[in-house]
C-alpha cells in the first residue's frame, strides 16, 4: 500500500522547496513528489497523512561515527591533544570493556541518531563481530567499517581484524561492510595497500582518519614527535616496514593509492594549498567533524576551498567521546553560525546527498521518485525551510526509514 505525505513544505534538496507539498512512498521507496493538490488525485487511493506545519526532508547521514563509543561520553580534550586524548579513550574503553558492551552501546547510538532525524550513519568499529549484529538489528541504514590497527603489538592481529572487516555474516540491503584501516600513524603502508586491494575484491567501501592532527606530518617524516610518545606510553613501538616519508599524510595517501578510489578520508583538518590540489584530482571523500574539531581547538578546516575545488564534503559527528551527542544537525547548524554568507541549500547538501555519495549510497539524501524513502520531518512553518530549521532547535517530529515509520 502506498502512503501520501503532505505537509507545509517537501525539501527534496536536489531541486527547490516545494511548499504545501507531498511525498508518495511505495515498497520503501519514494514514488512521486510535488505539489500536494497534484498528488493528491493522481495518487487518490494513497494513505494520506497530513503532517501539517512541517518540513519534509531526506533523512540525515552521519557520515562518519563511532557506535560504539556512545557510552564513553563527557571526557575533557587533554591539554596535548589528540595523542593524549587516545590514551585517556583507551584507558576508559580498556575498564568499560565486558561482554555485549560495544553491541549495547551501539544500541545507544542508534536511538539518538533516530531521535535527531539520521537515517543512515558511516559507522567506525574496532569490535565489528558485535556492532554489525546491532546494527542489523536496527532501523538503521549503514556502512559499517571493520576497523584495523597494524602497528606495535597489534600486528599480531592483522589478519584476523582484516578477515572479522570483511565478514559479510549481517549483511543485507540495509548494512553494507566496508573495512576501516585507521590512520597513518596506527597502520603500515603494507596493510594500507592490501586493505584497499581487498576492498576493491569484495566490493567493499574504505575509510580511514588522515589528516586529523599537525602531528601526522612529524611522524611520518620520522617517526616522531607527540605520536610516537603517545606510542611509547601505551604499547612498544616497532618501526619495522616503516619508511619516513616527508611529504605529509595528505600525499602519503596519494602514494598508497587511496586517493585513486571512492574512499572516505575522515577529518583532513590540515591541509594546505599543494595538498589541496592532491585532492582534488582524486575520486576520495572527506567527512569533516564540526563539533570534535570545535574540541580539539583545530585551526579552521578548509571545507569551502575543498567544495570550490570540486572536492566531495560530507558531515559526521565522529563519536560521544568528542561531540555532545550525535546529532550530525548540531554540526551543520554549527557550521550555518559561523558561515551566514555560504547559501542554506549548499550546507544541507552537506548531511544529504554528499553524505550519501561519500558512503555510496546513491539513492540516498534526496527526494525524487525511485530515491529510497528515507525521511526526516522538521517543524517548520516558515517562509524557508532550509534556514528555518538551521536556526530553530526543533527535533524532528517523525522519521521513515524503507517508507515505515519508525519514530
Amino acid at each position: 500500500m502506498s502512503a501520501l505525505l503532505r505537509a507545509q513544505w517537501v525539501v527534496p534538496i536536489v531541486s527547490p522547496p516545494v511548499p504545501d507539498g507531498a511525498v508518495v512512498v511505495e515498497n520503501g521507496l519514494i514514488a512521486d513528489v510535488g505539489p500536494a493538490h497534484l498528488l493528491s488525485r493522481r495518487h487518490h487511493r494513497a494513505q494520506h497523512i497530513d503532517l501539517g506545519r512541517a518540513a519534509i526532508f531526506p533523512g540525515l547521514i552521519n557520515a562518519h561515527t563511532h557506535l560504539e563509543l556512545t557510552s564513553l561520553g563527557n571526557m575533557p580534550c587533554p591539554a596535548g591533544g589528540l595523542p593524549e586524548w587516545i590514551i585517556e579513550l583507551r584507558r576508559r574503553r580498556n575498564e568499560a570493556q565486558k561482554p555485549g558492551f560495544a553491541a549495547e552501546a551501539v544500541r545507544m547510538g542508534v536511538e539518538q541518531c533516530l531521535r535527531f532525524g539520521v537515517t543512515a550513519v558511516g559507522d567506525v568499529s574496532l569490535y565489528c563481530n558485535e556492532t554489525r549484529a546491532a546494527l542489523a538489528a536496527s532501523p538503521l541504514r549503514a556502512v559499517s567499517f571493520g576497523e584495523v590497527l597494524a602497528l606495535g603489538p597489534a600486528c599480531a592481529h592483522t589478519d584476523d581484524q582484516i578477515r572479522n572487516a570483511l565478514d559479510a555474516a549481517h549483511a543485507s540491503s540495509r548494512l553494507r561492510i566496508g573495512i576501516g584501516p585507521h590512520a597513518p600513524y596506527t597502520v603500515k603502508p603494507e596493510v594500507y595497500r592490501r586493505c584497499l586491494r581487498l576492498a576493491g575484491e569484495h566490493g567493499a567501501m574504505l575509510a580511514t582518519h588522515l589528516a586529523e592532527t599537525p602531528f601526522e606530518r612529524e611522524f611520518l617524516a620520522g617517526h616522531s614527535g607527540p605520536l610516537r610518545v603517545m606510542w611509547e606510553r601505551i604499547s612498544t613501538f616497532d618501526s619495522r616496514g616503516l619508511e619516513p616519508f616527508a611529504g605529509g599524510p595528505i600525499r602519503y595517501a596519494g602514494a598508497l593509492g587511496l586517493l585513486d578510489e571512492r574512499v572516505l578520508l575522515a577529518h583532513v583538518n590540515c591541509c594546505d594549498d599543494g595538498e589541496l590540489e592532491v585532492l582534488a584530482r582524486g575520486r576520495a571523500s572527506v567527512v569533516w567533524c564540526p563539533r570534535t574539531h570545535r574540541y580539539f581547538g583545530h585551526r579552521p578546516h578548509r571545507w569551502r576551498d575543498m567544495l570550490a575545488a570540486g572536492i566531495n564534503v560530507a558531515l559526521g559527528t565522529d563519536s560521544c567521546a568528542s561531540a555532545p551527542d550525535l546529532n550530525v544537525l548540531a554540526d551543520l547548524r554549527l557550521v550555518h553560525a559561523s558561515a551566514g554568507d555560504v547559501a542554506p541549500a549548499m550546507l544541507w547538501e552537506m548531511v544529504t546527498v554528499r553524505a550519501a555519495r561519500a558512503l555510496g549510497m546513491e539513492k540516498a539524501g534526496f527526494l525524487a521518485p525511485g530515491a529510497l524513502a528515507d525521511l526526516a520531518v522538521f517543524p517548520s512553518g516558515g517562509a524557508d525551510p532550509l534556514r528555518d530549521v538551521l536556526e530553530e532547535q526543533s527535533l524532528p517530529v517523525q522519521v521513515w526509514i524503507d517508507g515505515a515509520r519508525v519514530r
